[in-house]
Order: structure tokens, then C-alpha cells, then sequence
């Protein structure tokens, strides 16, 4: 299925570059018993705090001990520079075309930028529908 770029997702390139960087690393989705045994000066280290638990991103070399449930096999690329908090809409239009090509993600966004994860087997499938859409694919 070929992916179309509507008018809205072209004004927003226009206006602001959308370039996306595949991460080399394999990641896992975690829940943990508490965040004593992660390092958090490493990077990709994502925490969640809710009231019902606490939930680890991070590269699956640095899965730690106390992990109580984990999904490995995740791929993950991000948007590259900082993104100002004006900007409306990038997440939901990668989240949209991917969706529409049966592709399923988990997305995480920091201060700066946001991430997006897909599982592996779906992870070069990604980037080819996002760079059909005309989005710029860093490396490629």
C-alpha cells in the first residue's frame, strides 16, 4: 500500500524539517518492582511513575534484576532536533500513517523531542512508509 501525503502533513514539512534517526539499539518495554537496579545517567532510559506502577524503556542490555514483566524486541527511531512546543501534530501524523499501514508503536516524548518504537519485525517497514510519505529518513 502506497502511502499518500495530504496537504496539512506537506505545510507542515514546509514549515519545519522532519527528520528521523533510526536508533541502532534493540529495546524493552519493562515493568519494574522500583528503579534501584537502573542506571539512569545511561542513555535511552525511559521511567514511568503511575499510581498503579513503574515502567522501564531502555535498551535490553540494560534491563535490570528487579524487571517483574518485559516485551524485548523493540526498534526505535526519533525525531531529530529540538521540537518547540507549538508544534502540533507530529506525533499524530507518523502515528497515523503508520497505523493505516498496520504498524502498532509506542511512543515516548522527552522535553526535547519524541520517540517512536515499533517492534523489530515491523521496524524497516516503518521507514519505508514514512519515507514514502516523504518524510526524510537520517542515513538513508
Amino acid at each position: 500500500m502506497q502511502s499518500q501525503v495530504n496537504e496539512s502533513d506537506w505545510k507542515l514539512k514546509q514549515e519545519y524539517a522532519v527528520i528521523l534517526e533510526p536508533l541502532k539499539l534493540r529495546f524493552s518495554v519493562c515493568k519494574v518492582s522500583d528503579y534501584s537496579g537502573i542506571d539512569l545517567m545511561q542513555p535511552f532510559c525511559f521511567t514511568g511513575t503511575t499510581d498503579e506502577e513503574y515502567s522501564l524503556v531502555c535498551p535490553e542490555a540494560l534491563v535490570p534484576e528487579n524487571t517483574t514483566a518485559r516485551d524485548d524486541g523493540w526498534r526505535c527511531f526519533r525525531i531529530t532536533g529540538q521540537l518547540d512546543f507549538s508544534l502540533i501534530g507530529i506525533l499524530a501524523r507518523i502515528s497515523k500513517l503508520l497505523a493505516s499501514n498496520e504498524i502498532g508503536i509506542f511512543a515516548i516524548s522527552t522535553y526535547n523531542t519524541d520517540y517512536i518504537l515499533t517492534k523489530e519485525k515491523n521496524f524497516e517497514k516503518a521507514l519505508k512508509v514514512l519515507k514514502d510519505a516523504g518524510y526524510d529518513i537520517k542515513g538513508s
